[in-house]
């Protein structure tokens, strides 16, 4: 059995519609990636579980059920008494701009590592792959990093590998400065590499792709995809090949693009494709998201 487990927060997506309506949906970031995950790797020899908070409330208990529903092992999700998950809303102008509007500050995914209670440690044991992101470590207290980061050194030193994708977004920070510096922490402590180029350069300042290629190497990365959008991925390992894309004609909704990359590139080295045949599974699929709304979508011809 191989479990990988994904960590961060899950909340409840309003997709404002025409008038007063909306559609209601489930999803974040690495949710959104374990779910795309879990449909690539269909063997049932291959677990795939969420790593957070949740609430005792309805929300928290539609999540908990569109987890299980999607094949999530819901084992590693505790419940806050008080708190709920976070909300987030999405609105697009005439001119088809998504704009995002946020209620999370105090969700309940923020006491993960801390007062939740749990070590790290323990529940990073028995997995054999993990994935986190930005976001993850964004929404963590800071007594929560400081008890993850050793942890993820016993997970790599007991053969775990970790998967980072950088995912910047710097409204979930307390300062730029902040974001850098817990990110190089990250990216010292990582196996996969899986960043945007356009996060890179936002936080880190890169002017250019071979600027941001130097900095991976100095942190030892050897294994992972950068995004480059339409230009199509580049191998982050010594070939450091670019994977010729065809760009999407119909975009419909960007908000899961790269969560849905990192599912399918990830479940393709699960399967020992090469980083070549993996970045092109990574925009296969990324491809097919894209062009419906919503973060978490169905389609019949799966890629």
């Amino acid at each position: 059995m191989l479990n990988i487990g994904c960590i961060g927060e899950v909340m409840i997506e309003i997709i404002a519609g025409q008038g007063n309506t909306a559609l209601l949906n489930v999803a974040g970031d690495t949710y959104n990636t374990a779910v795309y995950l879990r449909r690539a790797l269909k063997s049932p020899a291959i677990s795939v579980s969420y790593i957070t908070v949740l609430g005792q409330d309805a929300f928290s208990d539609r999540i908990f059920r569109h987890a299980e529903t999607n094949g999530i092992s819901t084992e590693t999700i505790c419940r806050h008494p008080t708190r709920t998950p976070g909300l987030y809303a999405i609105e697009t102008d005439g001119r088809g701009e998504r704009h995002f509007t946020y209620w999370r500050s105090n969700s309940a995914a923020r006491t993960l590592f801390d007062q939740d209670g749990r070590d790290p440690e323990s529940v990073l044991r028995g997995l054999d792959l993990v994935l986190l992101s930005g976001i993850t470590l964004a929404i963590l207290s800071p007594l929560g990093r400081s008890k993850l980061y050793p942890a993820l050194d016993d997970f790599r030193a007991s053969g775990g590998q970790v998967a980072f994708d950088s995912n910047y977004r710097a409204h979930l920070w307390e300062s730029p400065e902040t974001a850098r510096c817990e990110t190089t922490k990250m990216w010292w402590r990582t196996d996969i590499a899986l960043p945007s180029f356009e996060d890179e350069m936002i936080m880190f300042g890169d002017q250019s792709e071979d600027k941001l290629l130097d900095r991976f190497r100095d942190f030892g990365v050897t294994s992972g995809a950068l995004k480059r959008g339409e230009y199509g991925p580049r191998d982050l390992g010594p070939s450091g090949s670019v994977c010729t894309v065809v760009p999407v004609e119909n975009v419909i909704d960007t908000t899961a693009a790269g969560d849905s990359f990192n599912a399918g590139y990830l479940a393709a080295l699960v399967n020992a494709e090469t980083p070549q045949a993996a970045m092109l599974a990574g925009h296969t699929l990324a491809s097919k998201v894209i062009s419906r709304p919503g973060a978490i979508v169905d389609f019949d011809d799966w890629p």
